[in-house]
């Protein structure tokens, strides 16, 4: 029975919902899911049952769960230990398979898919967390994801399995996510931990959640038709050895909150621990909070590398950082050994339009970084990046995301056969792969 309750306790419970004329969706008939130790097991979930995930859910070593397209699973609201969260272990399996017709969705409890809950919303619930056996680059080969609390001996990630399979996410919405769970940290809303190439990430949209988007830790997995739009914090984030590749990815700034569009990273103990964060990105389009406002683009810090090519970046106010220190490694010296390109791109409506400011060097407050700031500004022209109008058009809410100039002109090759080989700059050509089963495109944002 789905039922909308007014009660005055259910509002004051709930009080982070919009909900429409003071109703709070309840579904009294969805499956509740909880863990207490055994995990989901080898299971389906069927799209004529709805579920509601309460507290922290794992899918255990050896275990696999299947979820049917058209599925809808919701999760329990709560901050700190009560939050909830799905969470793949290492050596489990998620087989989320949904269609074009039948996206599964993930949301909150009190969310009825119309409108109860505003789509801006954040941090309801937790997030999708994804633990593999794929390389990291921190002393001892392994981490406990963030998020989870430290005396979860399943919370671990990382191996020595680069081609690691933890499944399949294809044609998933993950909504509302990024639960506050102690001392201002949040879940991401898709987490991708020592992930392995194995795995399959195509068509995936996270709306509005609390912190970054998606935030790779390591691992090789690639990602392929991803939509990230009004996130509190970056909207893709990598770290710990990151070595994937990416393909048409979409980053819309919330207009009022959010931090970089990427932030790259590369060790942290050490910070010159190998495998490199490396990964391999084209085709992004990622659209800022506006010309004035709005952090980086892109920012590497930690001896990150990464490369960025046949792009469309607008509406930011700064542009691409690099971190320069003399007393390590640097993502500048990534830079300088070509692990860290930025080539082939178009950028409009970012740092003035003015090339020399697109391009920046930083470092500590007394550190002369002049020489290395005109060889990064110089750059800019060398890897034939150019600033031109995309025609890109933003009317308040709406997004025209179809570029109308300048997209077809100066490519670069693409590098292995994994890479769709298109002759169009950005996350789109012709058509717009996000319209018909994402959140955004329900609302009528995107066109």
């Amino acid at each position: 029975m789905k039922l909308f309750v007014c009660a005055m306790a259910v509002l004051f419970s709930f009080s982070m919902f919009s909900c429409r004329e003071g109703e709070y969706f309840l579904d009294e008939d969805a499956v509740l899911i909880t863990d207490g130790g055994n995990g989901t097991g080898t299971t389906t979930w069927t799209n004529d049952q709805s579920y509601l995930i309460q507290g922290k859910v794992f899918v255990n070593d050896g275990q696999v769960l299947t979820i049917e397209p058209g599925t809808v699973i919701r999760a329990r609201t709560g901050q700190g230990n009560a939050s909830s969260a799905l969470i793949v272990a290492r050596g489990g399996k998620i087989i989320a398979e949904g269609t074009f017709d039948n996206p599964i969705i993930f949301t909150a409890e009190g969310d009825d898919l119309q409108g109860s809950v505003q789509y801006l919303t954040k941090g309801l619930w937790g997030g999708l967390i994804i633990l593999g056996n794929a390389k990291l680059n921190i002393e001892g080969g392994e981490a406990h994801v963030e998020g989870i609390s430290i005396d979860e001996p399943r919370a671990l990630y990382g191996g020595e399995d680069d081609e690691d399979n933890s499944g399949i996410l294809r044609y998933v919405s993950i909504r509302h996510g990024g639960t506050n769970i102690g001392e201002g940290n949040e879940i991401n809303g898709l987490t991708l931990a020592g992930v392995g190439s194995g795995t399959t990430i195509d068509h995936i949209e996270i709306v509005s959640n609390a912190d970054d988007g998606i935030e790779m830790f390591g691992g090789t997995v690639n990602c392929r038709n991803i939509l990230v739009a009004f996130c509190g914090d970056d909207a893709f984030d990598y770290d710990l050895g990151y070595r994937g590749k990416g393909q048409f990815w979409l980053a819309i700034a919330d207009p009022a909150a959010g931090d970089n569009l990427v932030e790259a990273d590369g060790g942290v103990n050490p910070i010159a621990g190998k495998p490199y964060s490396i990964p391999l990105v084209y085709n992004v389009t990622f659209i800022g909070r506006g010309a004035e406002i709005g952090d980086h683009l892109i920012s590497f810090f930690d001896n990150a590398g990464g490369k960025f090519v046949n792009s469309i970046f607008i509406r930011q106010g700064k542009g691409v950082e690099v971190e320069y220190s003399p007393n390590r490694e640097d993502s500048y010296g990534q830079f300088k050994g070509g692990q860290l390109e930025i080539k082939n791109n178009i950028f409009w409506d970012i740092a003035d339009n003015n090339a020399n400011s697109i391009f920046r060097v930083i470092a500590e407050p007394g550190i002369d970084i002049s020489e290395e700031q005109i060889e990064f500004e110089n750059y800019f022209a060398i890897a034939e990046n150019r600033i031109v109008d995309p025609g890109i058009e933003v009317e308040g809410t709406k997004i025209h995301v179809i570029p109308q100039a300048a997209i077809h002109e100066n490519m670069a090759p693409y590098p292995d056969s994994w890479f769709h080989e298109v002759n169009y700059k950005g996350a789109f050509g012709s058509y717009i792969w996000a319209a018909g089963w994402t959140y955004l495109s329900e609302l009528g944002l995107l066109n």
